[in-house]
């Protein structure tokens, strides 16, 4: 088997290091192309760029915050995105406890119709920031006979441990 040269000329132009990070940004959008074949959404290129930023935040952004990190896509763009995602069942919605919502991927494994990505979501009072709390559990909701559930939208408030280190 012939090795590729091209690893090896960029490594030595470039460094290892960026090597290294050339290839995870390359896996990184096959991946996001395969997360919108899997939700039945054609990848485009500014669709791929929206799931990249969702997938790099680590946390839900709002549409302002995206269209900050993307500054090659207008807000409409990245708002029709966010609504196609919404249909497909690629992204969350959540009310962030302040005055609007944020969008985090959605990592449903039940073929899209039943959400098992369900978690707790932590609002900072005093940053705004909205942080996904995966590690509890959000407990079971028992309702009265004749309502169904749909979605559960499950927000703590107060500071998250950046801001409650500060003295103020």
């Amino acid at each position: 088997m012939i090795e590729p040269i091209w690893p090896t000329i960029f490594s030595e132009k470039f460094g290892s290091y960026k090597l290294i990070a050339y290839l995870h940004s390359m896996i990184s959008q096959q991946i996001c192309e395969e997360m919108l074949q899997e939700h039945g959404v054609k990848p485009t290129a500014n669709r791929i760029v929206v799931v990249k930023a969702l997938a790099d935040a680590k946390r839900p952004l709002s549409l302002s915050e995206l269209e900050y990190k993307i500054l090659s896509i207008d807000k409409s763009g990245v708002f029709r995105a966010l609504t196609l995602f919404r249909e497909h069942h690629l992204v969350h919605v959540i009310e962030d406890g302040g005055d609007g919502v944020r969008y985090e991927l959605c990592h449903s494994h039940d073929g899209h119709e039943h959400d098992d990505d369900q978690h707790v979501h932590f609002y900072c009072e005093r940053c705004h920031r909205t942080f996904c709390i995966k590690d509890t559990p959000i407990p079971p909701i028992l309702l009265p006979e004749g309502y169904r559930l749909h979605s559960i939208n499950y927000m703590a408030k107060g500071l998250c441990p950046q801001c409650a280190a500060e003295k103020h």
